[in-house]
Formats: structure tokens, sequence, C-alpha cells
């Protein structure tokens, strides 16, 4: 085997135990009433019967009565920091401080996105994904939710049509090998089109996860209307790039620091395979110890307007924690 080959199966690997991560969750016991409405402790939105409620009519989205934020709070050395009551965080929209009326903290269950590039910059890189989801762990929480989209000029969705999420390693596996690898790149449309999937699931918390370098030459969209998206949507966003197929000229590392910036997610560099590694295992860490809060602006709201946002975490006796978080957000009609 030699020296790339096995750099792909240990990246592949370990994108592969990240997954299980992303969607293990002990199940929480939080739940918020809003207008005859509540949160089970599988991260669902029910009626007071208990009966699931259609995406359409949920509270946890931009543009309703309640804005969710997904935090995650680091220390001095940027690990995530698990178990923070919610009496030390602090909401401010636009300046103004907020009553948090949602609080949860631990792990549930999330709808997950693979965003793959597929394109000619990447052909290299098939082996790994394909490795990754050879090992997909049979125990991954039982109602996990998670899709693929593959993309090089044209954006596709891995799945069957009538599969729009799957638990199934094998599945999944076939998902990210229906397409051949080659051509352009539309990174910018996969990225919108993995958002707008997302709002396809059931769970309250989403997480994008983007494998490319970042580069797009293809695209319907532009990149400001897939960063407006990305304002409009509660999901978090990780972008991860593999050194071994980074090309200055060819990628673009500002792309992917704004888009995991304006999520709240983070963007990942690692200098060789090793660090990718770590990087893959400190997403999937930061997603299973991270907090949702949710708020009722208190001020009258204009659809279509940007507001600023902000979490502050004040532990007595700890000065080295910070939290990120999504720093805008836009309300849509």
């Amino acid at each position: 085997m030699d020296r790339r080959h096995a750099q792909h199966l240990l990246l592949g690997l370990a994108l592969s135990a990240a997954l299980p991560f992303l969607a293990r969750a002990a199940q929480d016991e939080q739940v918020v009433k809003q207008d005859g409405q509540v949160v089970n402790q599988d991260g669902q939105v029910v009626n007071e019967n208990g009966q699931n409620v259609k995406q359409d009519e949920q509270v946890f989205k931009a543009g309703a009565e309640l804005v969710v934020l997904h935090v995650n709070v680091f220390d001095g050395r940027s690990d995530a920091v698990p178990d923070l009551p919610q009496g030390v965080f602090t909401v401010f929209e636009d300046d103004k401080p907020q009553d948090i009326s949602f609080f949860s903290a631990g792990d549930v269950p999330v709808t997950v996105g693979l965003v793959i590039d597929n394109s000619t910059s990447m052909l290299t890189e098939r082996e790994l994904v394909v490795a990754g989801t050879n090992v997909f762990p049979e125990w991954s929480h039982p109602e996990v939710e998670i899709f693929a989209i593959v993309f090089n000029e044209l954006v596709r969705h891995g799945l069957p049509d009538t599969t729009q999420f799957t638990t199934n390693r094998l599945q999944l596996r076939a998902s990210l090998q229906r397409f051949p690898p080659g051509g352009k790149t539309a990174l910018y449309d996969a990225v919108i089109e993995g958002l707008n999937h997302l709002d396809k699931g059931m769970y309250q918390k989403h997480v994008l996860v983007l494998l490319s370098d970042g580069g797009d030459n293809a695209s319907r969209h532009s990149e400001q209307e897939m960063l407006d998206r990305v304002a409009m949507s509660n999901a978090l966003v990780y972008t991860v790039v593999d050194p071994d197929v980074f090309a200055p000229g060819e990628g673009d590392r500002g792309v992917l620091k704004r888009l995991a910036k304006l999520s709240g997610g983070v963007a990942y560099f690692p200098k060789n395979s090793r660090d990718l590694v770590k990087d893959l295992e400190e997403i999937a860490g930061n997603i299973r110890r991270g907090y949702s809060i949710g708020y009722a602006p208190q001020s009258t709201h204009v659809h279509n307007q940007t507001h600023r946002v902000k979490v502050v975490v004040r532990v007595p006796g700890r000065k080295d924690l910070s939290a990120r978080v999504r720093n805008v957000y836009m309300e849509s009609d």
C-alpha cells in the first residue's frame, strides 16, 4: 500500500468515526411550549397530543416566533466545554439582551448533511469518502437523519429519489458512489441545496459538513446568494479541506472561512493527514457538546432584515471561556 493510499484509508476511517458522533445522542429531557407546541426529548416538534408537527409549522426557525441558536463554548485550549447551565449564558440581538425561553444542553438527535466535492479537483479523494462510509457503525442513534449531496457542475442527491435520509451505512456508501467523479465545481449551488434539504428534516438541530477546496467555477448562484441562504438557516456549517488536494489558485480558503463563521461553525485547514483526523474528531465532539438556546425577539421585526446576534458566557472563576455562534441571522417570509 503506497503512502497516499494509506493516507486516504486513514482519513476515510476518521470521517466514518466522526459521523456517528454527529448522529449519536443521549435523549434530552428539555421541552419548550410555544402556542400549543412542544419539543419532545428527541428534539422533534410535536403538538400537545404528542404528534409530530410538519416542518412548516415548527417554531424553531428564523422568521417564526422563536429564534434558536446553536452555541459551542471553548476554553483556552480550544476544547469544547460541556454541561454548563442556562444561567451562565446571555443572548443579545442587535445589542439588546434577550430573555432565554428554551435551553438544551448535551446530545440530541440531529439532521446531518454531507456535501461532497466530486469534481476533477477532488478525483483522488473518492477513496477517502468510500472508505469512511465502509465502517459506518451499526450502533449509531436509531433516529439519526443523514443525507449526502455529491456535486461537480451538477448538484445531485446521492440517495434514491424515494429516500430523503438514511441511517444505513451501505446505503450511504452507495449514495457517494452513485455518480462518476470529474467536471467543474458548483460549490455555491451545492451548499444552498444542502441547506434546503436540511429544512426537510424532523430534528431541530441541523449540521452541514462540507468537504471541498472552496473553489467554484460552475454555480448558477453567487457567493453572496449562498451566504444569504446561510444567514436564513439555523444550520451549523463545518468545512474541511484535505491538505493533499488544496491547490492555490484553484481553491478558496476565504469562502470556506466566511461560510463557517457566518453559521457559527468552523473552517478547518489541516496541514497533514494526522491533523485532518483530529479536525474531524473535533467537529464530532463540538456537535455533541453544543447548546441550543432559543428566545422570542423582544422587538417587532421586518422580514428579510438581518439581525446581529451575540452570546456571552460568564462562569465564576473562568475567564478562558468563549462562545461560538452565528453572528447574524435573517428572517424569511
